[in-house]
């Protein structure tokens, strides 16, 4: 059954090195996963509750499996900020 990854990219005043790098290796780490973007960066145009002060990206992956294996695959929380430096 297919599974999602759903997540928002935080509006920056610009797009720093980080943000960049981030975009430009993504992709790679999804390929062997079978994951692929559904929606990429788009605006909220209607929040019914609360508040989304971001752009909506979804990501399709084969199966919850799949999901899980690229999020905790290095190549992949080596993109994330929080991870040390490669």
């Amino acid at each position: 059954m297919t599974a999602y990854a759903i997540g928002n990219l935080r509006p920056k005043p610009v797009l720093d090195d980080e943000v960049l790098t981030y975009m430009e290796r993504i992709q790679a780490t999804l390929d062997p996963f079978g994951g692929r973007f559904l929606v990429h960066g788009a605006p909220t145009r209607e929040v019914r509750e609360g508040t989304w002060p971001a752009a909506l990206v979804i990501i399709a992956f084969p199966t919850y499996e799949d999901a899980r294996a690229w999020y905790d695959s290095a190549p992949y929380q080596t993109l994330l900020p929080s991870a040390p430096a490669t």
